[in-house]
């Protein structure tokens, strides 16, 4: 073997010029696709969490049976009760997987600084329940002022645009309206806490952060709309979601489980584009790889028929000729991969150095441009060039194995 493997590396040695634009085209190849790999990882990780927890939805959301359908329209009778509320908490924290499990309001109507008023949305949430979802993109909201506190109930978080709008800065008074459940106009004094960028651009003019408690006050209510659920894992999502069904089920509670991936449409379009695209560019490399592969050892065949005539006569068989060029394959491409491996972890090395920074679409804040290094995926990229480059010169080694020996030391 070691002498097979030998004459493959001369052979691929003396045709310097052709290898070596084999070996580029393979490394390119490599290094893009695993830079593009890396950086849709990434990507995912960054919407996963974002919707998780910087949405604050959790990994799992509960609703009373039938909030989903009907709970626009009777909004009353399809919202979690007090003595439910607890009730529900108790059974889910038993689970060893749950690491949170609170309440959600959401409310909406009118507020005012006394001079101006403008629609908002707003959301009740319990503050440190709120803290411990958000983990570590509580630091990417930063808070002008102070943030939420169960002991300041009527203190609120504004966005951005919305305080802006209505000339509001922390510690600053304004009002709130809104119809209670029983359809009664009721108003609120609150206390602008602190101002801070929601991250998304199309909520920035009208969205609140409120206590859990004043969401009540203001509905005049002591009911939820929901509960949210954080795991440990976001792999545990669907096991944790048939598992609370059933204790739920078990105890007469009847409700509705959705998991984040059912709630975060945007997760769902995103990655389905970027696996599209992912898909065209892996296609247009493996075709660029094998064509390249393809003609250099094409071309290798016609320069060397007299060499292959002459071991043909020395007694090699069709199945030698067809192996050593299967090896010279192989070689290229593992020699490419090593190469694009290479290429792959310098322009890896510049990313995380230089930290280039870009604004999506929707958002109101840029974002760190990441690859993620993907030891995995790079191990499995290489056994598949060498594979497709093994392949690629297999068919002008047959062509090669197949000539005549005569017509081959003949060959001008």
């Amino acid at each position: 073997m070691n002498k097979w493997i030998k004459v493959a590396f001369r052979n691929i040695i003396k045709n310097k010029r052709r290898s070596f634009v084999t070996l580029m085209a393979i490394a390119m190849g490599f290094t893009a696709i695993n830079l593009f790999s890396g950086y849709t990882h990434n990507t995912y990780e960054g919407m996963r969490s974002s919707a998780i927890r910087g949405a604050g939805i959790g990994h799992l959301t509960i609703y009373k049976q039938g909030w989903n359908k009907f709970g626009k329209s009777d909004p009353d009778k399809y919202m979690i009760a007090k003595n439910e509320i607890n009730k529900i908490i108790k059974i889910i924290e038993q689970n060893d997987s749950v690491i949170l499990a609170t309440p959600r309001l959401d409310i909406s109507g009118i507020v005012s600084n006394g001079r101006n008023s403008t629609i908002f949305m707003a959301q009740g949430v319990i503050p440190d329940d709120d803290k411990t979802i958000l983990g570590a993109f509580f630091a990417y909201q930063p808070v002008t002022g102070e943030t939420l506190n169960t002991k300041k109930e009527y203190g609120v978080q504004m966005a951005i645009d919305l305080a802006q709008y209505l000339q509001l800065k922390p510690k600053d008074d304004a009002v709130v309206m809104a119809a209670t459940l029983d359809g009664q106009l009721n108003a609120l004094d609150i206390q602008i806490s602190g101002v801070y960028d929601t991250g998304i651009d199309a909520i920035n003019d009208k969205f609140m952060k409120v206590p859990f408690k004043f969401a009540q006050s203001l509905y005049d209510s002591q009911k939820a709309d929901r509960i949210v659920v954080l795991l440990d894992n976001w792999k545990n999502t669907s096991i944790a979601q048939h598992k609370i069904m059933k204790q739920l089920k078990d105890a007469g509670i009847e409700c509705e489980i959705k998991t984040w991936e059912e709630l975060s449409a945007f997760y769902s379009n995103v990655k389905n584009m970027f696996d599209m695209i992912f898909l065209f560019i892996f296609s247009i490399v493996l075709v660029i790889v094998i064509m390249s592969t393809v003609n250099t050892m094409g071309m290798s065949v016609i320069e060397r028929t007299r060499e292959i005539g002459t071991l043909r006569a020395l007694g090699l068989k069709r199945r030698g000729i067809n192996f050593l060029f299967a090896i010279e394959g192989a070689m290229i491409g593992f020699l490419g991969s090593l190469a694009g491996a290479a290429f792959h972890m310098m322009i890896w090395f510049i990313i995380s150095i230089l930290h280039p920074t870009y604004t999506p679409p929707g958002s109101s804040s840029p974002v760190s441009l990441q690859v993620d290094l993907l030891p995995g995926n790079i191990f499995f990229m290489l056994i598949c060039m060498v594979f497709l480059a093994l392949i690629a010169a297999i068919f002008p080694a047959r062509r090669a194995a197949k000539q005549n020996v005569v017509d081959a030391l003949g060959h001008v």
